[in-house]
């Protein structure tokens, strides 16, 4: 009571000022507020904005967890080859855990940090409330880049993606762009080399390179865009035993989350849903192609084009961004029709672009930022088709 009781204290004395908005946001993070309304009709339910981030933000501490252990795992892997013959007895080690915590909760912090820094910037230069909304952004990012991408590559990136892709628009609600993805898509055209390749998914591959016993850090899609074979089995895929950024490896972790957010009602079951059967669809259509012979053995394209249709939904980030990222309320379409159409194009341009474009064999983020742009758009003609069918309704009953 005497925490609550001063924060309180603060908040009356800085009311009104330039800085009540930082000890507002301070107060309405730990405490219910007190504000009700008096006048007029409402909706009362028991959830706000602070409750849903805070939902999606425990659908991805398993995700974090799994990512720690992952990072020490994959490290000690690449040193020596035979820790991957039983990566169950390998994977939940206190190396693995040390060494994973080392290297991503830097990532956790600064993420939350600069990103937390640059809203209540905005706040109290705006003199409006700061907002929950980074709460699960500040989250999505250190799970979606690579374990070594240097801190102050992130602090910028994060600046930019609250600045330009939230904050320009008017802050959270208003932004048109998945603002995670916007960070990540300024780390990968503004520093390219330290997202993709072979050197960047696992924590000290670039200094293990000279070493001539050490295996490459290289993920099951790069090695498909060139033709390779991978090493990995379908359940170390499964599993989440794979190279990869920080939190997208595990399938089961992220369908687990998918199930909880489904479960409470903060991710929306329809663009999961028609995202997979587009990914199913754009997948079978390449298998296809391929069984037929279109495609040349040679080509760049034959190796992700030819791989099983269902292989796509645990390779990459495709699962990741369908359940975390194609979710988001404010980015996607509104009306139930139009999260099919979103969702069923996310699934389908994203296997496209992972097998069409070699130099970056991944492609949900991409189409993600792609149906941001067009989910006004959809909602917009699935409005108008529902008023035109219900005039020629009125039309039919008044003639």
């Amino acid at each position: 009571m005497g925490l609550k009781q001063n924060l309180h204290n603060l908040k009356e004395k800085y009311k009104g000022t330039k800085m009540a908005p930082a000890f507002n946001a301070l107060h309405t993070f730990l405490y219910t507020p007190n504000e009700t309304t008096h006048s007029g009709s409402h909706v009362r339910v028991v959830d706000d904005l602070k409750r849903t981030m805070n939902t999606v933000i425990m659908a991805l501490v398993p995700c974090l967890i799994f990512g720690i252990f992952n990072a020490g795992y994959q490290h000690y892997a690449a040193i020596d080859a035979s820790l991957r013959l039983d990566p169950l007895a390998n994977f939940f080690t206190w190396d693995n855990f040390i060494l994973g915590a080392w290297t991503v909760i830097p990532l956790v912090l600064v993420s939350y940090g600069v990103g937390l820094l640059v809203e209540f910037i905005f706040a109290v230069i705006k003199g409006h409330e700061v907002e929950e909304g980074y709460l699960v952004t500040g989250m999505l990012v250190p799970l979606i880049v690579p374990v070594d991408i240097p801190l102050w590559m992130l602090s910028v990136a994060v600046i930019f993606g609250v600045v330009i892709g939230k904050e320009v628009f008017g802050g959270t609600g208003m932004n048109i762009l998945n603002p995670a993805l916007t960070i990540r898509a300024f780390l990968f055209f503004a520093y390219p080399t330290w997202m993709s390749g072979d050197k960047v998914w696992v924590h000290g591959a670039k200094e293990m390179a000279s070493q001539p016993d050490a295996i490459s850090g290289e993920t099951i899609l790069g090695s498909l865009a060139q033709n390779h074979d991978y090493a990995y089995s379908i359940w170390d895929m499964f599993w989440g035993f794979i190279p990869g950024s920080v939190g997208e490896t595990s399938t089961f972790l992220i369908l687990l989350g998918g199930l909880f957010l489904i479960f409470t009602k903060v991710g929306s079951w329809r663009i999961m849903l028609s995202s997979v059967i587009g990914a199913i669809v754009m997948g079978l259509i390449f298998n296809f192609a391929a069984d037929a012979g279109w495609i040349k053995e040679s080509s760049n394209f034959y190796g992700l084009m030819s791989e099983p249709f269902w292989h796509h939904l645990i390779l990459g980030g495709l699962a990741f961004g369908i359940v975390y990222m194609a979710t988001d309320p404010v980015t996607a379409s509104q009306t139930n029709k139009g999260k099919w159409i979103y969702g069923f194009f996310i699934g389908f341009i994203s296997i496209l672009i992972r097998v069409f474009n070699p130099a970056y064999p991944e492609g949900v983020m991409l189409a993600i930022l792609l149906m941001n742009v067009f989910a006004p758009t959809i909602d917009h003609y699935v409005l108008q088709g529902n008023i035109k069918r219900r005039l020629k309704r009125l039309k039919a009953k008044t003639a």
